[in-house]
């Protein structure tokens, strides 16, 4: 039996306390009774006993702050300034944020105060005696200059152990050009979704779009991942809020509706969790909230999983090695692959245990659905959205799409290669709306960063320092990004343009750091490429067959009060953008659309 995670937390602290009230009350006692201390009262030796442990962290703390500033010093280096809030200030923020704010807001507001180095306390502690205290602070860079470093400059010192090389190196030859330019699998799920969307049109309602792209991303992902695709858009799409009671009960069973539900919470407890830093489980002090989300995500996965490992016993009872065969698919690869593989390192090597152990194999499955379904339907769902916000540019891609590829046919490599402004239109949608609007990597040894800018010194970072990069606020950054062609309000405004026009080598070019929906570096997105192609292709055949995208605001989740005091991109959305792990929209896009008839294309 599991023990809720409130008992494990205090069974984990309770060791270290123990040991130092304990030892804290025999000293006492000790001097005492050698009358190196005076009596006390019998009660003072208890007080000071409790009080031992916290005493214990606080003297440890700052004698961690004096260290680090006099490494900082020797370094010719300086220590970032704290926010000046108290911790359980910074957890209600940050967890508000993520509940109710818009994305990197929080952050925004502190390095508008601090500057775009930062740090904030959650003067927490580890579950061990030992005493990490650098684990409980935590640092902004949002820095371009700084971002480089963290990614590719002073990668070695960010990296997270040898693993993540083996699973890239896994994964790495199934985003081939060829692999990736596979569009049958685009074709066959838009057309499943080009039928829904027009019975839904008929029937005189609007589309949730993003619950339409998620399933065509979902099932388009899982085809390409696994070799079989999942069928959510044989579930069918949802009704707007006031026509709900239209939602079939096999809508709500579908195994992909129940899948999507279970991961949206989960991504955002867990979100939340890391908001509140290593004491979560005091907030989930009675039974793991994670749990029973992670069985329904499990149900959904165990039939592909399992389809996998019987297919690699089959072959192994026929006599067929993984090398003697041309393996169509990731799952198949991770599966075939990974048995008995042994990592060298530059200090040993570490053996794989039971590889293919099913835990693992789980986790793997969510990660590449997280990578494949979510990243791609928040670009998609935000290109609908300026579409709506911007008609003269849905004219504009229309009639590039027209001349590269023509009014029916699908689009094909070479062709999406020349199709400049949608490469750009999508651009301008990830700077202002990226997947992962925020990121972080932990420090494996003592840093110093770069100065930002002339005449600033570098800054020290400890060891086992997370440093968070929002790549949302880096992006829309006025002072990085320039003044728009007829506006001051540079990185506010939406404008594919500044993406092919002088604004490019005055801008990007000298300071490619500004912009990185995908990361950069050695761990750059793999599937950066098959992002882009598949947005592509939906949004060509979307505009292909529909005009005239409004929103339909009584549908639409309005945005918070509060946000109309934001910058002038907040205070203007018309729907509640959101994220946890990644973005998205709360409520969901509600559109509204016209087909496009022959005599208009």
């Amino acid at each position: 039996m599991e023990l809720p995670p409130g008992l494990v937390y205090i069974f984990g602290h309770l060791p270290r306390v123990l040991i130092s009230s304990t030892s804290t009350y025999i000293g006492l006692y000790i001097l005492q009774d050698r009358q190196v201390l005076p009596n006390l009262p019998s009660w003072a030796p208890i007080v000071v006993a409790i009080l031992a442990w916290p005493i214990i962290f606080i003297a440890h703390r700052y004698n961690t702050l004096w260290a680090n500033k006099r490494a900082a010093a020797a370094n010719g280096a300086t220590i970032a300034p704290f926010v000046n809030k108290s911790p359980l200030a910074i957890i209600s923020e940050v967890v508000e944020t993520i509940r109710n704010g818009y994305p990197g807001e929080v952050v925004l507001r502190w390095t508008k105060e601090y500057g775009n180095v930062v740090q904030f306390d959650l003067f927490t502690s580890t579950a061990t005696f030992e005493i990490r205290t650098d684990a409980s602070v935590k640092m902004i860079v949002d820095e371009p200059e700084h971002v480089k470093a963290v990614l590719a400059t002073q990668f070695d010192s960010f990296a997270k152990g040898e693993m993540w090389k083996f699973h890239r190196a896994m994964t790495r030859p199934f985003f081939t050009r060829e692999r990736i330019s596979d569009f049958e699998i685009y074709d066959r799920n838009w057309d499943l979704s080009l039928k829904l969307a027009k019975e839904r049109i008929e029937e005189g309602h609007s589309i949730d779009i993003q619950d339409l792209v998620s399933r065509f991303t979902l099932d388009s992902a899982t085809e390409f991942l696994f070799g079989a695709s999942v069928g959510s858009l044989s579930a069918g799409i949802p009704y707007p809020p006031a026509h709900i009671e239209s939602n079939t009960p096999s809508f709500y069973n579908h195994p992909s509706t129940k899948f999507v539900k279970a991961f949206t919470e989960g991504l955002i407890l867990a979100a939340v969790r890391t908001g509140l830093g290593r004491e979560w489980p005091l907030v989930e002090f009675g039974h793991d909230k994670i749990t029973p989300l992670r069985k329904v995500m499990d149900e959904f996965t165990d039939p592909l999983m399992k389809m996998a490992l019987a297919k690699r016993e089959q072959d192994l009872a026929d006599g067929i090695e993984s090398k003697d065969k041309e393996e169509m698919t990731l799952l198949a690869h991770l599966v075939n692959h990974t048995q008995g593989q042994i990592i060298y390192t530059t200090t040993g090597f570490i053996e794989l245990i039971n590889p293919v152990d099913p835990k693992m194999l789980k986790d793997e499955l969510i990660n590449l659905l997280v990578a494949g379904r979510d990243t791609t339907m928040c670009l998609l769902t935000f290109a609908i959205y300026m579409l709506a916000e911007h008609p003269d540019i849905e004219k504009r891609l229309r009639q590039e799409i027209f001349d590269k590829v023509g009014p029916t046919d699908g689009p094909k490599y070479e062709q999406m290669r020349d199709m400049k402004y949608t490469r750009a239109f999508l651009n301008e949608v990830l700077r202002l709306y990226p997947p992962v609007p925020a990121d972080s990597r932990t420090t494996t040894r003592p840093v110093v960063l770069p100065p930002a800018r002339k005449g600033q010194k570098p800054i020290f970072i400890p060891k086992d320092t997370t440093c968070l990069y929002t790549v949302i606020n880096i992006h829309r950054r006025t002072d990085l990004w320039g003044p728009d062609v007829d506006s001051t309000n540079a990185a506010l405004t939406f404008d594919p343009d500044r993406f092919l026009d002088d604004r490019v080598q005055k801008y990007l070019v000298p300071n490619p750091f500004i912009f990185c929906p995908f990361n950069a570096g050695p761990r750059i997105c793999l599937g950066q490429q098959f992002a882009y192609h598949e947005a592509t292709y939906y949004l060509v055949r979307l505009l292909q067959h529909f005009t005239e995208f409004t929103l339909d605001q009584l549908s639409n989740l309005p945005p918070p009060e509060q946000w109309k005091s934001g910058d002038a991109l907040v205070a203007a959305e018309k729907i509640r953008p959101t994220s946890h792990l990644t973005m998205y929209i709360k409520g969901g896009l509600w559109v509204r659309m016209k087909e496009l008839k022959t005599n208009e294309a």
